[in-house]
């Protein structure tokens, strides 16, 4: 597993992708949340093929943060299956890594602390 993932969500509009963002950080389950603004969606949904414009986040978290932040991420969500998806970090600045391992707690810690 990569030490640092971008977790590419999208929500309905910009009042709960900012809420979604919010709720990372505040609980230090993201350095920083990118609020990217609207895109429009073609999907399948329910067995009719759907059209929708959402709100496009990226977040940036530790590893193996992926399973709190995608129940926060539910906690906060509208949607009944929210697109939650997670790339890892191939390559960064050093400096950014280490204000992200700062600005973030360990799920382990969270456990234990």
């Amino acid at each position: 597993m990569s030490e640092f993932l971008m977790v590419y969500v999208t929500a309905a509009n910009q009042a709960e992708a900012l809420g979604i963002a919010r709720g990372l950080v505040d609980a230090k389950l993201a350095a920083c949340v990118n609020v990217l603004g609207d895109a429009t969606s073609v999907y399948r949904w329910q067995g009719k093929v759907e059209e929708a414009t959402e709100v496009v986040l990226v977040a940036k978290i530790r590893g193996d943060a992926f399973d709190p932040v995608a129940a926060k991420i539910k906690s906060l969500h509208s949607y009944d299956v929210p697109c939650i998806v997670a790339y890892p970090m191939a390559a960064a600045d050093a400096p950014y890594l280490a204000w992200l391992r700062e600005s973030t707690i360990d799920p382990a810690a969270r456990l234990t602390g």
